[in-house]
């Protein structure tokens, strides 16, 4: 089962199943105490009560007809950091003064973990994601995304894409929060694929597509077994001494990293596409 958010012609947000390449609208905010998806989302039985609030009378809506916006309403959004050897390897590269810690990281009980943005910065599907204009090379993160309730459970899973300048983090890696956390830095979506209803972990394959001008300026592919991280464990860090009322989305990491001489340009497309989840499509701007 699969979970979404749309707006409605009438400017109106709803919750919605995608069933089919259909949008199928659940009531609206406030159906069985349900303010919003991440209430229906953190429910302990969460494919029970979105039957209980499909709206029969709402005409069903082909998706590519449809407004997505990111599924996410107001969990907190952090990213965790060199949780593949790919991206520890180009962490190293780019950052070379400080390579030993990237080294470490991977290694070390701790992981690397961060806030990457609130809710309301988050980007949805189709809309813009953005490369900072004091940044000379930056580059896509694609990584499955985990949705998290209040209780540190698993509910879910989505694409992120983490936006990264890694020239300002390489040249100090004090400076990842200007790298990483700016406006239109991270997107989400198209879709939440509830837990029980993903492929097998092992057979999860991430791919990123680079269209520039028409064509493929990159293609890559990797999976969850390269990751050297497990997802209990990067949540037992992530909730060790904080909480999260309303629950979080945890970006886990890339092992997708284009080559050393490749960097976004303004027009560019993203795709990320996540085996079970469907493909999230972002055009690229830079601010004049």
């Amino acid at each position: 089962m699969q979970f979404c958010k749309v707006r409605l012609e009438s400017g109106e947000t709803r919750p919605a199943l995608l069933e089919s390449a259909t949008i199928l609208l659940l009531k609206p905010s406030g159906a069985l105490g349900l303010r919003s998806l991440a209430d229906l989302l953190h429910h302990d039985n969460p494919r029970e009560v979105a039957r209980e609030l499909r709206d029969d009378r709402a005409r069903p809506i082909p998706v590519s007809q449809a407004k997505l916006l990111a599924p996410v309403d107001e969990q907190e959004i952090w990213a965790a950091g060199v949780t593949y050897k790919r991206s520890q390897e180009a962490r190293e590269r780019e950052s070379v003064g400080a390579a030993r810690f990237y080294d470490l990281v991977y290694s070390a009980e701790r992981p690397e973990l961060f806030f990457k943005a609130p809710a309301s910065r988050a980007r949805g599907p189709g809309e813009s994601v953005r490369i900072r204009r004091d940044s000379r090379w930056s580059v896509p993160e694609p990584e499955l995304t985990l949705v998290i309730s209040p209780k540190l459970k698993i509910v879910g899973y989505t694409i992120g894409n983490d936006m990264s300048a890694r020239d300002i983090e390489g040249e100090n890696p004090l400076y990842l929060p200007q790298a990483k956390m700016y406006d239109h830095s991270c997107a989400i979506g198209p879709v939440i694929t509830l837990a029980d209803a993903m492929p097998p972990l092992p057979e999860v394959t991430i791919r990123l597509v680079i269209e520039r001008q028409g064509g493929s300026a990159f293609d890559g592919t990797t999976s969850l077994t390269a990751m050297a991280r497990s997802f209990p464990d990067l949540i037992a860090w992530l909730g060790k001494e904080t909480s999260f009322l309303q629950g979080a989305l945890l970006l886990t990491g890339t092992g997708i990293v284009p080559p050393d001489d490749f960097t976004l340009q303004s027009g560019d497309l993203v795709h990320i596409d996540i085996a079970g989840i469907g493909r999230l499509t972002n055009p690229v701007e830079q601010r004049a």
